[in-house]
């Protein structure tokens, strides 16, 4: 249940801290004074959306904290769902920055608002007049069916099963897709892949390619400058080496003398050794190249079709073609193995499929089982508030599989005698709206394990004796939810275990929305206030606290 509520800097309220009763909360005051801004604090903390123009001070964040009493409710999984830590005094927090970000906490851990409504909607529910008019959806009427066949369960699996149907279906789709238009493109990237396989292309081959087609086109000029290269350093009559070697010699003769001079005869002996090396290279590579125009040809024809194939993929490299002509392996690969792929793909799709229609089965029939039991409540409830002689046919039909199951709802409703039920949306007064709510509530309660339940203004359209029997209904609900109902009626007001007052205050610059728990003589004020207006009886008031004490 809800212990305590802290509003700070929201629309009129600058601070606000109740500790609504376990029991029955009545919340009272004059229209504008501030209920509803309220709720609008309270869906915040459900996770409604924020807005930067609510803050009371521009100048000062808003903060709105709830904390929740759920010992003895089985809460305990929502919350690891969510991977958050649970606790018997849970604490929702929602804070608006002035810039107007909005942050969400549940026990002091930060939560999207994704998070925020799946908690808060297991722990506390709002009934707005506007629920009323929702009631005539069907899919509003679908979810008051699974909630009294405690199908939650059920279609936690079904929806894994759907889920898992559409993925597949979807998986099955794609591929059709795709496989129709791989075997448009085969045999075109049949032709290329052969294209490419038969040419048997190397990595750096190109480069490799260029270089001796560069050595073949210029072997006579080049085996010129080697071997004019090589004479200069060994030839028989003067060569650098033979000058080298008496240069040496000459060192060694010296450093006989000066033993200092030895570093430079090293030095020239290995210039020597390097040299030597050096010509026999030159010797070796003028060797090597050859004058070969058939070669030059063929490397001309080889480089020749690299270049076309380059031109063709328009790329620039060896290595690009060989990715190109892996990538057309694997699209022709795919297509060869296509008939399995789309055979275990359709294979998936229809277990999926079987799966699915099993668990829409269960579930339809769950809903099908309490069809008989929820009319006959509805109808006896509805004859306590007035409408002994309502007609109620809820109506279960088969449709396509969707999110919710293959089957739609509609309740056909007639609050009079001899008139056929028809559409909800189309028969219902706003009375009778108010009061089949209340009932639908009523007998929904127990069947969901929520800790507090807030009715705003749902006794419209109604007074009276009806007004008192809704007030009786609230006082049996209490007994096992926490109930806060805003009202105008003195019916229901005189029904409560707590009472507050809301008002506006224009002691200050700018007004000022605040509540307050009304003690019993300010009860009995109010009430005798609601039944014959300001400046009460004597009668009235005796009357008001005789509704009080009976209540």
């Amino acid at each position: 249940m809800l212990a305590n509520l802290l509003i700070k800097n929201y629309a009129l309220i600058k601070q606000l801290e109740m500790s609504p009763d376990p029991g029955l909360n009545i919340i009272t005051g004059e229209t504008g004074a501030g209920k509803s801004i309220m709720l609008g604090a309270i869906g915040l903390l459900l996770g409604n959306r924020a807005d930067v123009k609510s803050l009371y001070d521009s100048a000062e964040k808003c903060v709105i904290e709830g904390t929740f009493n759920l010992a003895g409710y089985d809460l305990a999984p929502n919350f690891e769902d969510e991977n958050l830590d649970f606790a018997e005094d849970c604490i929702i927090r929602r804070e608006i920055a002035v810039s107007g970000k909005s942050r969400a906490f549940i026990n002091d851990t930060p939560v999207n608002l994704d998070t925020l409504k799946k908690i808060g909607s297991q722990l506390l529910d709002i009934h707005s007049q506007h629920d009323s008019i929702l009631l005539g959806n069907n899919d509003f009427q679908l979810q008051v069916v699974d909630s009294f066949a405690k199908n939650a369960s059920i279609l936690k699996t079904y929806s894994k099963h759907y889920q898992a149907f559409r993925q597949a279906a979807a998986r099955l789709d794609d591929l059709q897709k795709r496989a129709a238009q791989l075997r448009k493109e085969f045999d075109f990237d049949q032709f290329m892949f052969q294209e490419l396989n038969t040419a048997s292309l190397r990595p750096g081959e190109q480069e490799k390619l260029e270089e001796e087609l560069t050595i073949l086109e210029n072997a006579v000029e080049i085996k010129e400058r080697l071997q004019l290269a090589y004479t200069y350093l060994d030839n028989p009559e003067t060569s650098v080496l033979d000058l080298l070697k008496n240069t040496t010699a000459a060192l060694a003769q010296a450093s006989r003398l000066v033993s200092g001079y030895e570093a430079l005869r090293q030095r020239a002996q290995s210039s020597l050794i390097e040299l030597r090396d050096l010509a026999d290279e030159i010797d070796q590579v003028n060797n090597s190249v050859e004058v070969d125009a058939g070669r030059s040809q063929e490397v001309q024809e080889r480089l020749d079709l690299i270049y076309n194939l380059l031109k063709k993929h328009q790329v620039t490299s060896v290595d690009e073609l060989l990715d190109i002509e892996k990538q057309l392996q694997e699209k022709l690969t795919i297509v060869l193995n296509l008939d399995d792929d789309l055979l275990a793909a359709e294979k998936a799709m229809k277990k999926a499929q079987e799966e699915m229609l099993a668990s829409s089965t269960i579930l339809s029939e769950s809903r099908k089982k309490v069809v008989k039991p929820i009319e006959k409540l509805i109808l006896e409830r509805l004859a306590e508030l007035g409408i002994p002689n309502a007609s109620l046919s809820i109506q279960i039909s088969e449709t396509a599989p969707s999110p919710a199951g293959s089957n739609s709802v509609a309740f056909l409703f007639s609050g009079n005698k001899g008139v056929m039920p028809q559409e909800l949306r189309q028969v219902a007064s706003g009375g009778e709206f108010s009061r089949l709510m209340m009932v639908i509530k009523y007998i929904l309660a127990d069947k969901r394990m929520l800790p507090t339940i807030i009715f705003d203004e749902i006794d419209t359209g109604v007074s009276g004796e009806i007004a008192k029997q809704m007030g009786k209904m609230m006082q049996n609900m209490a007994k096992n939810h926490q109930i806060i109902a805003i009202t105008h009626l003195h019916q229901i007001a005189s029904s409560g275990t707590a009472h507050y007052f809301v008002y506006k205050d224009h002691s200050s610059d700018k007004t000022v929305s605040k509540i307050k728990k009304l003690t019993i003589d300010e009860r009995v004020q109010e009430i005798a206030q609601m039944i014959g207006g300001h400046n009460p009886s004597e009668a009235v008031l005796l009357n008001a606290r005789e509704l009080i004490l009976k209540g």
